[in-house]
């Protein structure tokens, strides 16, 4: 049952696919069968994107000077023991935090020029990231670590959910202000991805 606050179960550090057979068979799937994934499922996929790996701190993408700008949501529609919303990951809890109840996938899909994998998916995860983590110390460089960043999290969500037979697509086709809006994002906040997912 979804709260505030969602403990997501401990993630797994192996599998049944090994990493060449997960790269062979990554696709890009825009269409989605009904059967919602496992709350176990998507927390293996933030787990890959954003997890906390060693000593607290350390993640499984790389960042630029460790100063992690990304930041991860799950637009849940359809979502085993998973109230439909948006949830902001919390990496060092491994949970989820609510910041808005209902599904939004309609809207989201508006914000993505209609594009039909973010509504029909049964969940969306969304990279932002705030660049001034990484601007500050890097100055103009920074933006393209940041890019480069939000790429290594893209492709990890894109790998364990080829492990774990889901599929997903990367979008970065839609209107920044209208998914800012949408998810109800603080303005630092820049939404990077659209990462809709779900049993192809």
């Amino acid at each position: 049952m979804a709260a505030d606050v969602i403990q997501l179960p401990p993630p797994r550090d192996d599998g049944n696919l090994s990493l060449e057979r997960a790269l062979a068979q990554r696709r890009s799937v825009r269409n989605f069968a009904p059967k919602p994934p496992s709350m176990a499922q998507i927390s293996q996929l933030l787990w890959a994107a954003q997890g906390i790996t060693r000593n607290g701190r350390f993640r499984t993408s790389p960042s630029a000077g460790a100063l992690y700008p990304l930041e991860l949501y799950l637009v849940a529609g359809k979502v085993k023991e998973v109230d439909p919303g948006v949830y902001h990951y919390q990496p060092h809890d491994h949970a989820l935090m609510q910041t808005a109840a209902g599904d939004r996938r309609n809207e989201l899909s508006q914000t993505g020029l209609g594009q039909r994998a973010l509504l029909s998916a049964p969940a969306v995860l969304v990279v932002c990231a705030v660049f001034e983590r990484v601007t500050d110390k890097y100055g103009q460089r920074g933006d393209r670590y940041v890019h480069m960043e939000s790429g290594h999290a893209a492709q990890n969500i894109a790998l364990q959910a080829v492990a774990l037979g889901l599929a997903s697509v990367p979008i970065g086709a839609f209107r920044d202000a209208q998914v800012q809006q949408v998810l109800g994002l603080s303005p630092t906040f820049e939404p990077l991805y659209l990462l809709p997912v779900g049993v192809p």
